[in-house]
Formats: structure tokens, sequence, C-alpha cells
């Protein structure tokens, strides 16, 4: 059997019925870009490890053919993963007598440093949002203040809204695909199980969406022309803020490191933080956040020696 023809069948078979719909079709595109033009026409026991070598050497020096350049480790990481999934799958069904997949070498992945916005720049961003009349910009605001991805945003309902008890439950997550070849809004749940949360909500964020659902027609807490919004649109949205404000460009995303770091700033415990972000333990916020923690038990500390 020809590989191409086996990734068919494990697609449709075993990663069609148990994956998320964004998962299946990020598969299917690593697959037409990168995996089958390169390796498809091989025999299943073709596949070696020093094959899947060469590959790799290739995906990191010109991987990319629009750029002509190599791709990142990190997506260079991702493309292996199906390979190396597609292939355990066969040999435990038998398919291959083999796979040995243990002395591949991956691109190391660099460690990106955690991007935020300061405080002069966050206030700068509220305060032209809050004199704004486009409602669907507060929702930048809701990230600054809770942590939530953009998805999560997107995502987020007026029934996920307890103006009583002030609180946020976080448990779904939207994502931009394709239905009849146009563009679409695709609801689906969370990133993790951990993703799924519940957010307390202050005084200020609580009058914030009563205002913005004062003028809503739209289940979706940040609509436009009372329909939910594609990511991608949002984020162009935010990009174009940045650049009307003069303030360096960072990626969406930054508003949730920003939240996180004004957390540590105003000395919430690290465990209460990943909780609200949604992360599977206190480990992981502690040594993606490392860095402003370090600085502000530094600050802590040259506030205290100046009581001396």
């Amino acid at each position: 059997m020809k590989y191409k023809d086996w990734l068919s069948e494990w697609l449709s078979n075993y990663i069609h019925t148990s994956n998320k719909p964004r998962t299946y079709v990020r598969y299917e595109n690593m697959m037409a870009l990168h995996i089958i033009p390169a390796l498809g026409n091989y025999e299943l026991n073709e596949i070696t490890p020093i094959l899947l070598q060469k590959f790799i050497t290739n995906l990191a020096i010109g991987g990319n053919k629009l750029k002509k350049q190599g791709l990142s480790a990190s997506y260079i990481a991702c493309i292996m993963s199906v390979v190396q999934n597609s292939l355990k799958t066969a040999y435990s069904l038998g398919l291959i007598s083999e796979c040995n997949l243990n002395n591949i070498k991956l691109p190391k992945i660099a460690q990106k440093q955690v991007e935020c916005f300061t405080a002069l720049e966050q206030k700068k961003i509220e305060s032209y949002i809050l004199s704004s009349k486009r409602q669907r910009l507060k929702g930048i605001i809701l990230c600054f203040y809770t942590g939530l991805r953009i998805g999560e945003l997107l995502a987020l309902t007026w029934q996920d809204i307890d103006f009583v008890n002030k609180t946020m439950i976080v448990q779904k997550s939207s994502h931009d695909g394709y239905v009849n070849g146009k563009h679409c809004v695709i609801v689906d749940k969370p990133k993790t199980h951990n993703s799924t949360r519940q957010i307390p909500l202050s005084k200020n964020l609580l009058a914030l969406l009563k205002q913005i659902k004062k003028d809503s027609k739209c289940e979706y807490v940040i609509s436009y022309n009372d329909k939910p919004l594609l990511v991608r649109t949002y984020q162009r949205t935010f990009d174009l803020l940045l650049k009307k404000l003069n303030i360096p460009h960072r990626g969406f995303h930054s508003t949730r490191h920003t939240f996180a770091t004004r957390a540590i700033e105003c000395g919430m415990d690290v465990k209460s933080l990943s909780e609200i972000l949604g992360h599977k333990n206190a480990t992981i916020t502690l040594n993606r956040y490392a860095h402003s923690l370090w600085e502000h038990k530094t600050d802590m500390m040259n506030k205290i020696s100046k009581m001396l």
C-alpha cells in the first residue's frame, strides 16, 4: 500500500471520527501541502527513519514554497506528529513490520518570549475603545481583564454571562472555517478540558457588559451587524487599532499575557491565576510567567528594603 493511500484511510477512519473538525482540517492541509507531495508515492514499508530525516531537513530548508524559505521548528514538529501517529497506527494494525522513530531529530523549538503591553499602552488602548462607538472593540478590554483567548471571546454568548452571580463561564471556542467555499464561524469545545472554567467579573466589567448588551441584538457578546465575527477579522481590527494608536505591533494573544502580568503585579497567587487562565496546572503558569513573577518579587523586596 502506498503511503498516500494509507494517509487517506487513516484520516477518514481514525482522525475524522475521534477529533475536533478543526484538527481534521489542519491534518488534511498538512498532508496536502507537505506530506503527500514528498512521501505519498512511497510504499508504507519504504518510510524509513533516514527518509523521514531527509524530509525534515527539506522542510527546514525550503518547506515554505511561497516565501522560498524553511518552515518554523514548531510547524515541522506538527507535521511530524501527523507522520508519526499515522505510522504508529499502521504498525499497530500490522501493516508495517516495524516503527522505529526514536532516533529522528527535530529542529529545536525556540522558547517564545512572552509579550505584553505596558501599563501606559494598555491605558491608551482602553481610553480609545471607551470613547469609541464601535461596540465590538470592547471585547479587547474584556480580554485585558479576564485573560480570554480570542476564540473564547468570539464564542461567548449572553447565556455565558451571569449578571446576578457576577461570573462568566468559558465553555466554547470559535475558529474560522469553510462551508460551501465560504468563510464561516465554527463554534466548538474549548482548547482543552481545563479551558472550561468560570471567571469572576468585577463591577467595572459587569458595567461594560451591560453597556454592550444594551445595544446588542445578537446572542454573541461580541458581534458586528448582529452576526458573530471571524477570528481573522477581529485580529485585523486589533492590528489596525494598534497602528492607529502608534503602538508597536503585538499579536492579539498579548492581551492574555498582559492580563496575567497585571494579575501578578497585583499580587494574585499562581494557583488562582492558573485557574482563571484555564491552564492544566499551576506549573505551566509558573514557567510561562516566571520572568514577571521574579520582577514582582524583586519590586516587593525593594519596597521592603526602603522600610529599613
